[in-house]
C-alpha cells in the first residue's frame, strides 16, 4: 500500500512539472519582454493594430500605422523576438531538475515445451505491468547553464532591437513613399492649374487674333502650349495612380484601393528641429541605434558563447533518483510454475560527469565560438560606421532640402508675379505671346519645384530621425 501511494505520488509530481507546449502559460517568465504585437513599440493605445477603414484624405500616421501592422518584415521580427524569448525560456529550464515518468504495460504469451521431459515445460499467461519514476538535476557545471543563459538573453537583445530597427526602416519607408503620392498628387493640381493657365492664355491670344491686333502665330503658338499642357495632366494623372498603388500595397490594400491625399501645404513646415551638433549626433546614434545595439548583444551573446562551449567540456555534478514497480510473476526454476508477484526498486545519489576525451571536438568548438567572436567585433564596428554615416548623409540632405525650400519659395513667388505681368501686358496689348508663354512655364516649373521641394523635406526629416533611431508618433503628428 505504501508503494502504491509512492508511486501516485511520483507520477502527481511527474504531471505537475509537465511542459507540455499545451499549456499556454509563462511559469519562467521568459515571454515578458515579447511585444504585444508586431509594432507595439512605435504605436500608441492600448490596442494597436485595431485598424478600421481608411481616412478620406489619407494621412501619414494611418499610413504608418497600417504599414507596420501588416508589414512582413515587422511580423518577422516579431516572430523572432518570440523566439529568442522561448529560447530563455529553455536556458532557464536547465537549471530546474528534470523528473520523467514510464509505463509499460504487455501481455505475456509464453511457452516453453522441453522434449521428452514434460515436465519440464511450462507455459505462461500474464499481463505486465511496470511503472518508473525517474529525477535529474545537474547541481554544478562550472558555469555551463549561467553562460547558456546569457547566451539567449543576449540573442533575445539583439532580437528586440532588430525589431526595432526594422519597425524604423519600416517607417521611413512607408513615409517616403506617402511623400511620392503626395508630391504626385500635388504635380496634378499643379498640372491642371497650369492647363487652365494655358487655356486662359489660349483664348486671349485668339480674341486679339479675331479682332486683328495679333498674328495667326500667336494663337497656334497658345494652342500648342495648352495641348501640351493636357498632356502633362494625362502623364501626372497616371503617376499619381501609380504612387497610390505603392502606398495601398504597402498598408496591404489592393493597389486599386481609392485613397486621396492632403494637399501638400497641409503639415509640417520648416523648423529649427535637428539643430544639435552633428558630431553630437554621430556621437550618440554610434551608441545608441537599434541596429548598433543589436550588433552589441549579438557580440556579447558571442562572448557568453565561448564560456558555454568551455563550460561544457568540463566535469558536472548531479543529483540522480528513481523509483520504480512492476508486476513480474515470480517462479523457482525451469518447469516450476510461476506465481504472481510484486517488485519494488528505488535508488537517490549523486553523479559526476567527466568528460576525458572528446577526440579533440571541444577544442575546435571553441576555436569556432572564439571565431564567431571576432566575426560580431567586425559586425558592431562596421554597424557603427554605417549608422555614423547615415546620420552625416541624412543631416546633409535635410540641411540641403531646407535651403532649396526657402529658394524654391522665393522663386515660385517671383515667377507668380512675373506670369501676372506678363498677363496684364499681353492683354493690353504692350506684351507679345512668347514673354506670356515663358512666364507661364517658368510658373509651372516653380510651383512644380515648390511642391516636390516641400516634400523632399518633409521626407528627409523623418529619415534623420530614422538614422538617429529616434521615429516615433510624434514625428508624424503633422503631415
Amino acid at each position: 500500500m505504501n508503494g502504491r501511494r509512492a508511486s501516485m505520488g511520483a507520477w502527481g509530481l511527474a504531471m505537475m512539472l509537465c511542459t507540455s507546449p499545451s499549456f499556454a502559460f509563462d511559469p519562467l517568465f521568459a515571454e515578458k519582454s515579447v511585444p504585444a504585437s508586431p509594432s507595439v513599440s512605435l504605436l500608441p493605445g492600448e490596442q494597436p493594430c485595431a485598424i478600421g477603414p481608411t481616412d478620406n484624405p489619407l494621412t501619414l500616421r494611418e499610413a504608418v500605422e497600417r504599414a507596420l501592422c501588416s508589414n512582413p518584415k515587422t511580423r518577422e521580427a516579431w516572430a523572432n523576438v518570440k523566439a529568442q524569448a522561448a529560447a530563455v525560456g529553455i536556458a532557464r529550464a536547465a537549471f530546474l531538475p528534470t523528473v520523467s515518468g514510464n509505463w509499460q504495460g504487455v501481455r505475456d504469451d509464453s511457452i516453453t515445451d522441453v522434449t521428452n521431459h514434460p515436465d519440464l515445460s511450462s507455459a505462461t499467461l500474464a499481463t505486465v505491468r511496470s511503472e518508473s519514476v525517474s529525477l535529474s538535476w545537474t547541481l554544478y557545471d562550472f558555469g555551463a547553464r549561467s553562460a547558456a543563459l546569457a547566451n539567449a538573453s543576449a540573442l533575445l537583445a539583439a532580437s528586440r532591437a532588430t525589431q526595432d530597427a526594422t519597425l524604423q526602416t519600416t517607417f521611413i519607408a512607408i513615409a517616403k513613399d506617402y511623400y511620392a503620392a503626395q508630391a504626385a498628387a500635388g504635380a496634378l493640381r499643379t498640372a491642371n492649374d497650369v492647363e487652365q493657365m494655358a487655356a486662359d492664355s489660349a483664348h486671349a491670344a485668339q480674341a486679339r487674333v479675331d479682332k486683328g491686333i495679333a498674328p495667326l502665330s500667336d494663337a497656334l503658338q497658345a494652342q500648342t502650349a495648352h495641348e501640351q499642357a493636357k498632356i502633362n495632366v494625362i502623364k501626372a494623372r497616371g503617376e499619381l495612380q501609380t504612387a497610390l498603388g505603392t502606398v495601398a500595397n504597402d498598408m496591404e490594400l489592393s493597389p486599386s484601393a481609392p485613397l486621396t491625399m492632403p494637399a501638400v501645404d497641409a503639415g509640417a513646415q520648416p523648423d529649427a528641429s535637428f539643430s544639435e551638433s552633428i558630431d553630437e549626433l554621430i556621437d550618440t546614434v554610434r551608441h545608441a541605434h537599434p541596429t548598433v545595439l543589436a550588433a552589441q548583444a549579438q557580440l556579447d551573446s558571442a562572448l557568453a558563447k565561448v564560456k558555454q562551449t568551455r563550460a561544457e567540456g568540463l566535469p558536472s555534478f548531479s543529483l540522480v533518483s528513481k523509483y520504480s514497480r512492476n508486476n513480474q510473476p515470480a517462479s523457482l526454476g525451469l518447469g516450476i510454475p510461476e506465481y504472481p508477484a510484486t517488485g519494488h526498486e528505488w535508488y537517490v545519489g549523486f553523479q559526476l560527469t567527466i568528460p576525458f576525451f572528446e577526440g579533440f571536438g571541444r577544442t575546435y568548438q571553441v576555436q569556432q565560438a572564439e571565431a564567431q567572436v571576432e566575426l560580431q567585433r567586425d559586425t558592431l564596428n562596421e554597424a557603427q560606421q554605417q549608422v555614423g554615416l547615415d546620420v552625416w548623409t541624412a543631416y546633409e540632405t535635410l540641411q540641403t532640402s531646407t535651403e532649396t525650400l526657402r529658394s524654391d519659395a522665393a522663386l515660385l513667388d517671383i515667377a507668380r508675379r512675373s506670369f501676372a505681368t506678363s498677363q496684364r501686358r499681353y492683354q493690353a496689348g504692350v506684351g507679345n505671346i512668347l514673354e506670356l508663354l515663358n512666364a507661364q512655364t517658368a510658373l509651372a516649373n516653380a510651383e512644380q519645384q515648390h511642391v516636390q521641394a516641400l516634400t523632399d523635406w518633409r521626407a528627409a526629416r523623418l529619415r534623420l530621425a530614422g538614422s538617429l533611431g529616434r521615429l516615433d508618433f510624434d514625428d508624424v503628428r503633422e503631415q
